[in-house]
């Protein structure tokens, strides 16, 4: 992406401004030098109408005019028109300066044109790529240029930036739309293909056939809660709950949670968070959290039999580490692993249960508490996810 601030920046009412004045300044000392050059010639070839002797004599006495001032008039008076050495401006020089203005007024309109071609080519390619956007081509991009203003170079990148972006959601769009389907057809047609079977008697009337529609329909309706969620966070309406807390206390809360899953996979978790260390946020929604990223080391991590959870304070934000030793993620999946829907292993992930939302959601959750949510892959094997949060004190200051 283009970073405006690598490059030799002005803002666009000092470009404007500098190629205005130059304009203005280059038509003022041309119309000066014009009627400087005027009498010069002037001058000149009066000078070379008077014989030799006398041109000398008047050289002489222009030079040094204090020397005989009657003399000096008397041959201005012979030689030079006498309107040209009264006060003021004659008559002939005002009709020159009139011309010149009038000559030096095309000169003005048509470097002004050239002046401005420049930002005016740009906003006609903002335009054009704007209006090609709005007809739904998404891949349009502008080419930065150096030589624009500031603002208008700004203008470019965050046109860039809009535009990456909506091409991003126009995929994800397209891609969920198949996705969603799927994932809403699946526990629906279960439940049907079930709640059928007992109507013609295939399957028995009893609590355990209700058990298994109920846990479809219940698997629907987190699906449902789940793109609601994803959906008010895209939306900006999430709405936060924020209270100060000690996060020990929500991490051991939590793995209580998944202790008897926790105890099947043989794993014995590592919690490093001090017990002095609260952050300021939705409980409940980190608490959302850390159930996604548990339930996430469950389901493709456990094998590793190591989960690590840690806690530190850097910089005015609290660091909020999980670590484990699974397979890890593959490097061309690192960029995609918060996207919607995305499975690192699809089929496995399909027979555990997993749609795909949950670390799309721990990202959505993390955003609206203006906070970051990174994974990458652990030296020795296995992944780390990272979620850096403003602290309590950066909160309230």
């Amino acid at each position: 992406m283009f970073d405006v601030s690598k490059t030799r920046q002005k803002p666009l009412w000092r470009w404007v401004g500098m190629r205005m004045s130059l304009l203005a300044i280059g038509a003022v000392v041309a119309i000066a030098l014009g009627m400087w050059l005027h009498f010069l010639i002037s001058d000149w070839v009066t000078l070379h109408r008077m014989p030799l002797d006398v041109r000398l004599e008047f050289e002489s006495l222009r030079a040094q005019p204090h020397l005989n001032e009657a003399r000096l008039w008397e041959l201005s008076a012979q030689y030079y028109n006498v309107e040209d050495i009264l006060p003021g401006i004659a008559n002939k020089d005002w009709l020159l300066l009139a011309s010149l203005v009038v000559g030096a007024i095309p000169i003005i309109i048509v470097c002004g044109f050239m002046f401005s071609r420049p930002l005016s080519s740009q906003f006609s390619a903002v335009a054009k790529a704007a209006r090609q956007v709005a007809q739904g081509d998404f891949i349009t991009r502008l080419p930065p240029s150096g030589k624009t203003p500031q603002e208008l170079q700004r203008l470019v990148s965050d046109f860039n930036s809009m535009t990456t972006q909506l091409e991003r959601y126009e995929r994800e769009v397209r891609e969920s739309s198949a996705v969603i389907a799927h994932e809403l057809r699946t526990p629906l047609n279960a439940a049907m293909g079930r709640v059928q079977g007992m109507i013609d008697d295939v399957f028995p009337h009893d609590i355990t056939q209700l058990e298994l529609v109920s846990r479809q329909l219940g698997q629907l309706n987190k699906l449902v809660d789940d793109l609601h969620l994803l959906s008010l966070a895209r939306a900006g309406q999430l709405a936060l709950d924020k209270t100060e807390f000690p996060l020990h206390k929500l991490v051991f809360e939590r793995l209580a949670w998944f202790c008897a899953s926790l105890k099947n996979a043989g794993v014995e978790p590592v919690v490093e968070v001090p017990t002095h260390l609260n952050i300021q946020a939705d409980r409940d929604r980190m608490g959302q959290i850390i159930n996604i990223l548990i339930d996430n080391f469950l389901r493709y991590a456990a094998q590793g039999r190591e989960l690590s959870i840690s806690a530190t304070e850097a910089e005015e934000h609290v660091i909020i580490t999980f670590a484990d030793r699974g397979p890890g993620f593959e490097k061309e999946d690192l960029k995609r692993v918060f996207d919607r829907f995305w499975r690192a292993e699809r089929s496995r992930a399909r027979y555990s249960g997993g749609s795909g939302l949950g670390l799309s959601i721990a990202h959505a959750i993390c955003l609206e508490h203006v906070a970051d949510i990174s994974a990458q892959n652990r030296a020795g094997g296995g992944a780390i996810i990272r979620i850096s949060i403003p602290s309590a004190i950066h909160l309230e200051s």
